[in-house]
């Protein structure tokens, strides 16, 4: 799986480099902040919603390589789907990051977001894979206050 393995670092140092949806959003519907302080990743979420569907999201803020790629091919696969869709791609993310899916099958349901498989072997850094997605959370349950990874 080495040429798999690269493809995946490919997609997260391209997301990083190149974020999509790196803006802020004046308009937004819901806005989020994240916060993980053991590495300081930081971003703010913006989420247009209408009628239980994200018509447009977007996040701004600094962070490691991990929690900006993670948060620029969240913003990317969530966008138009529904609020119940987006929180099932949640908890898929979040079952892939932690090591708790099953197998390759699975995985390659996930596209893009498949590419932060490798991070479940690395304890410390699901946290930032996963501040951005916590935050989506909060903002689709219209919670307002600061989300932390503590």
């Amino acid at each position: 799986m080495p040429a798999l393995n690269e493809l995946y670092q490919e997609i997260i140092l391209d997301h990083n480099k190149s974020p999509r949806n790196f803006r802020k959003m004046p308009d937004a519907t819901r806005k989020v902040e994240g916060y993980n302080p053991l590495c300081g990743d930081h971003y703010t979420v913006y989420v247009k919603l209408e009628d239980d569907i994200i018509k447009d999201i977007s996040f701004e803020g600094a962070g490691c390589a991990i929690s900006k790629a993670s948060a620029s091919v969240m913003s990317a696969t969530v966008k138009g789907k529904t609020k119940a869709e987006a929180e099932e791609l949640f908890e898929s993310f979040h079952t892939l990051v932690t090591g708790k899916m099953d197998g390759m099958a699975e995985i390659s349901t996930l596209g893009k977001l498949a590419a932060f498989s490798g991070v479940s072997e690395f304890p410390a850094r699901v946290k930032c894979a996963t501040l951005a997605w916590h935050t989506l959370k909060a903002a689709l349950e219209a919670k307002e206050e600061v989300v932390t990874t503590e």
